[in-house]
């Protein structure tokens, strides 16, 4: 299964100035595996090493952090790998579990740097919050994984050919149905099974919804499971209660996280270490109330005002008990929540291309679903799950603001026009995925 993420692999392993790489990213998103596909195609030799896996791996940090004397009892454990700097990949996986081993990472990059080491962990993202971590400030490289996007998903069901074919025709025209009616079927499939790989593998492998339903069960269970093994004691009731309400918050109509409806009497501050150990886990996606989008947005950003989204609108859909024929066979008894499972769709494609996300809302008059900022541009997105365009909430926004470039996503085929001072995209939901090559390709 091609991933986005082997490319900016690629480019770590030939920066000029190199450092140790640090790979965070939700539980069974593909991290082990990646890396060890990485290892075999791009190098030499691959040494592998599992801290949950091997325990005694720890004592091995424990006595100092010389490279050297590391390097050299880590060749005990496997004696028939060469590690050679050049060569070798040293892959340090479940790295939370040794602490001392994330501060490791600071000396490899002083005292060897040219040894390619990469450290990940289901859970690291939690680990590196924690007191007792000495985290390697200004140390080490960082890339995040996701769950597989739209194209990952489609690319991997053997739709690379509507991608290419669509590649050859001008950005700006609109698709025949040769592309529209597969793209849109794939589209149905992957808001049913998501992203994960196991759940998309066993789809190419079974195309049963059934087996989904049961991956994606367990999946879920596993990190109801880690709230219990790895969340601070003290935080689990309200770590569960916050990741239970997800789905009836997303089904509100405007969305708003509404923290009373976590469970009456609670306030903001007594959810915040609940919602930011699921954001250091991965699980959630967390954009935040902007009322004045101007350039630095993250420094326009309302904290206390925010929506929550899963990290997949597979897992999504499952967690809201909708059934796959729902979906799949268009039935109308979802459509109140099927613009929230669009959005959460939306806001997954947005943070698996490397785009900050926010929201806007001018008071209880008007609203837009998506906002990023690229190369200093603010950039609105209406967000449809059908073909209906016509939002008089974009053309407020457009009105007051006078963006250069915005998008309208939708089921409806591409098109280009203009709103106000606008240059507004139409954009099919599948093809989320080139929004950068729009931007760039329409901007100055």
């Amino acid at each position: 299964m091609k991933r986005m993420i082997t490319e900016k692999l690629n480019e770590w392993k030939y920066k000029e100035d190199r450092k140790p790489l640090i790979l965070t990213g939700v539980r069974q998103c593909g991290k082990t595996f990646i890396l060890k596909e990485f290892g075999s195609e791009a190098f030499q030799y691959t040494a592998y090493f599992n801290f949950e896996e091997m325990s005694e791996l720890a004592g091995v940090f424990e006595y100092n952090l010389d490279t050297d004397r590391i390097l050299d009892e880590l060749r005990i454990f496997q004696p028939q790998i060469p590690i050679v700097p050049g060569s070798t990949l040293v892959i340090f996986d479940e790295i939370q579990a040794c602490p001392k081993a994330i501060t490791s990472l600071k000396y490899f990059a002083e005292n060897m740097p040219e040894l390619h080491v990469i450290a990940a962990g289901s859970l690291l993202g939690v680990a590196l919050k924690k007191q007792e971590v000495s985290f390697p400030v200004g140390k080490v490289d960082q890339l995040v994984m996701y769950p597989m996007n739209f194209s990952e998903f489609a690319y991997a069901c053997g739709a690379e050919r509507y991608f290419k074919g669509i590649r050859n025709r001008q950005m700006e025209d609109a698709l025949p149905d040769l592309y529209t009616v597969p793209l849109e079927k794939l589209l149905k499939q992957y808001f049913v099974i998501g992203g994960m790989p196991e759940a998309v593998q066993n789809w190419i492998n079974h195309h049963n919804y059934e087996l989904i339903d049961d991956i994606q069960k367990n999946i879920l269970a596993g990190y109801r499971n880690d709230f219990a093994k790895h969340a601070p004691a003290d935080i689990i009731p309200r770590l569960t209660a916050v990741w239970d309400a997800i789905p009836g918050q997303l089904a509100r109509e405007n969305n708003k996280f509404i923290f009373s409806r976590v469970r009456n009497g609670l306030r903001a501050k007594d959810l915040e270490d609940a919602l930011q150990w699921l954001t250091d886990a991965g699980l959630i996606i967390k954009p935040e109330l902007v009322e004045t989008p101007y350039s630095p947005v993250s420094a326009m950003a309302d904290a206390v005002y925010f929506k929550v989204y899963l990290c997949d609108v597979g897992l999504m859909r499952q967690m809201a008990g909708l059934y796959y024929k729902t979906l799949t066979d268009g039935f109308d008894s979802y459509i109140p929540f099927k613009g929230s499972l669009t959005e959460n769709y939306i806001f997954t494609e947005l943070v698996s291309s490397g785009f900050p996300v926010w929201f806007w809302r001018s008071g209880n008059t008007a609203e837009i679903d998506a906002l990023t900022e690229f190369h200093g541009k603010v950039i609105p997105f209406e967000v449809k799950s059908a073909e209906n365009t016509h939002a008089k909430s974009y053309k407020v926004y457009c009105e007051k603001y006078h963006p250069e470039i915005g998008f309208k996503i939708s089921l409806k085929n591409i098109g280009v026009n203009m709103i106000c001072s606008t240059k507004t995209i139409s954009l099919p939901l599948y093809l989320t995925g080139r929004l950068k090559e729009y931007i760039d390709a329409f901007t100055e």
